[in-house]
């Protein structure tokens, strides 16, 4: 064994930031899980003497999310959200890849991954912003042009109706650009050859899509996919929050799981359930992540994480 440490030691030495940072910001945090049992309560020692000192309670944090009339709406939102992103996201990225790698021009080519890639890098807050410069109920652009149509204004921000046509689409506009870099640079991998036999077999783009491009990328899908799934009762917090601008009127559409927490976390200073919270989503993201892999390991084991 300490022969083979010593023959890849600087592969492990490139590791080691790595392990550090996992160490110290992902394993270590770990402890703090067992606030979840306790009703956490600040010591004047620190952290250490708060987290030993406070009492156990053991379900009753837990009782936070479940005994609320408010545990169904919440989870159903974060389950469906997450799901429309998943699979609009899948089919939007995939398809604008495949667009991008069909452009001759490469330069140009470049320039329209750039446009889209800017999106991923700006905050909801800036975004938020934006959104409200196009749906204020008296400035708004999009109230005033159905002004000018002979259009009574909508009061985005007080009706529910069109909010979830547009949190999917601003999240899947946010981060069409920076998925799609991923599945483009699978695609430009693919061994040209295969297209020119396919093109002088008479194939058409589709058909070179389906049985060339799709088979070719299907294990960067399946890996995507099975990570995302693992984060379904996760919500992109500044997505539900900055884009609605916190309307009261909108939380049926606009309230998950990460937004509950928060605002119970702000109104009652509970550390206890906002940490039970985080373990059960935790948890049940691994236990979807183990399922799905096991359903992709049986139908395909190659394609599987693991």
């Amino acid at each position: 064994m300490l022969k083979n440490i010593s023959r890849n030691k600087w592969f492990l030495l490139m590791v080691l930031p790595a392990t550090i940072w996992f160490l110290l910001f992902s394993y270590l945090p770990m402890v703090g899980t067992i606030i979840a049992f306790k009703s956490y309560r600040y010591s004047r020692d620190g952290f250490w003497a708060s987290l030993f000192q406070s009492d156990w309670v053991g379900f009753k944090n837990f009782k936070f999310l479940f005994a609320t009339h408010d545990a169904y709406i919440i989870t159903r939102n974060t389950l469906l959200y997450n799901l429309a992103f998943i699979i609009l996201g899948l089919i939007c990225s995939v398809a604008m890849a495949v667009v991008l790698s069909e452009i001759v021009n490469k330069k140009l080519a470049k320039v329209y991954q750039t446009g889209m890639f800017l999106p991923h890098f700006l905050s909801w807050v800036i975004i938020g912003y934006f959104a409200f410069a196009f749906l204020s109920e008296d400035k708004g652009v999009l109230n005033q042009i159905l002004t000018g149509m002979g259009m009574h204004p909508i009061s985005w921000y007080s009706d529910k109706t069109y909010w979830p046509v547009i949190l999917i689409v601003m999240n899947v506009w946010k981060e069409l650009g920076y998925t799609s870099v991923m599945y483009l640079a699978a695609i430009v991998g693919i061994d040209r050859s295969y297209y020119e036999a396919a093109m002088i077999d008479g194939a058409s783009k589709w058909q070179q899509f389906k049985n060339i491009t799709l088979p070719a990328i299907s294990p960067l899908i399946i890996t995507l996919t099975l990570l995302n799934v693992g984060r379904i009762f996760y919500s992109d917090f500044g997505l539900f929050f900055q884009l609605p601008r916190d309307s009261g009127a909108l939380y049926a559409v606009t309230n998950t799981i990460d937004t509950y927490v928060y605002r119970g976390l702000t109104a009652t200073g509970e550390i206890g359930m906002s940490t039970a919270a985080g373990l059960y989503q935790s948890l049940v993201g691994f236990i979807l992540v183990m399922a799905a892999n096991l359903i992709v390991r049986r139908i395909d084991k190659d394609s599987s994480l693991f």
